[in-house]
């Protein structure tokens, strides 16, 4: 049997990706048009679902995060 979750969670960014969006006062809306134009097409939905850790979030899609959000990605993928 596979596991995709971590402590109930299928993601550990997602409060950080919340919390680096509300800094820069940016919508959800906003950061999937950035994403969009580095070439990472997800939906205000689904950037939801990752900040609430109801969505897996691919390497390429955190790496692109990391950029678009202007933080680190150990960040990102801490537990701070």
């Amino acid at each position: 049997m596979k596991i995709y979750d971590y402590n109930g969670r299928k993601n550990i960014c997602g409060d950080k990706v919340r919390e680096a969006r509300q800094k820069q006062r940016m919508s959800q809306s906003d950061l999937a048009a950035k994403l969009q134009i580095n070439g990472i097409i997800l939906e205000r939905d689904s950037i939801s679902r990752i900040e609430s850790g109801t969505r897996f979030v691919a390497d390429y899609e955190l790496l692109v995060l990391s950029k678009v959000l202007k933080v680190e990605l150990s960040w990102l993928l801490s537990f701070e």
